[in-house]
């Protein structure tokens, strides 16, 4: 069963959504346009990885990129969810790493195919532990980073979203629905790099949680 630690429940997750480009300087440094509406796509419950386990780099890449972001996890589904009522819906938040295949996504790019082998492999969505939502007053002045072996990466702060969390989830139950134990990527700041085997990545998300995993 997919799932997630909150405090001392398990959690089964149904949807994985992750939303792209959502911080002006990383759609920046990747040559992208910043997106009129939120940039969605979806990742399998089979790349869900929590830190009892190592990261395996897909032997099809050589290039698998680190994308730190802030999780949230869904507690109470709907369907047009307002942005004023959206953060009510949020029962945790976590950190977590968005695992790209950079290479693999370019050639799908140039092909105009979809992301999923660059995005959906096993081990591709990391995920902390969750924290209640109830510890976190406003999602948007939460801040985090990620090291790679001792050395900052990524210091992101959620203020910078381009979609704010409650505009996020608000977007997603219009679009889509959104159900209890959805998981929700928010997108990554700028700094995304290649990860390779024996790289140890340490998350914060400061005040709230921590995460470590190894790559393989």
């Amino acid at each position: 069963m997919a799932s997630v630690k909150l405090g001392l429940h398990t959690i089964r997750v149904g949807n994985i959504f992750c939303i792209g480009r959502n911080y002006a300087a990383h759609a920046a440094e990747l040559g992208n346009a910043v997106e009129a509406e939120p940039l969605v796509f979806l990742k399998p419950t089979s790349a869900l990885l929590d830190e009892a386990s190592a990261i395996a780099l897909p032997d099809y890449s050589n290039d698998v990129h680190h994308e730190c972001e802030l999780v949230v996890l869904i507690g109470k589904g709907g369907d047009n969810i307002a942005a004023e009522n959206a953060l009510s819906h949020v029962s945790g938040y976590g950190i977590g790493l968005d695992l790209t295949a950079r290479d693999a996504q370019s050639e799908a790019k140039s092909k105009g195919h979809p992301w999923t082998k660059a995005k959906g492999f096993r081990g591709a969505a990391c995920v902390s532990a969750m924290v209640p939502a109830a510890r976190v007053d406003d999602p948007q002045r939460l801040k985090f980073e990620l090291r790679v072996n001792g050395q900052l990466r990524q210091s992101g702060d959620a203020s910078l979203m381009l979609f704010p969390v409650a505009e996020q989830i608000s977007y997603l139950s219009r679009v889509y629905g959104l159900s209890d134990g959805d998981l929700l990527f928010t997108g990554t700041p700028e700094g995304v790099a290649r990860i390779q085997s024996g790289d140890a990545l340490d998350l914060n998300l400061f005040g709230q949680v921590s995460a470590h995993w190894k790559v393989a």
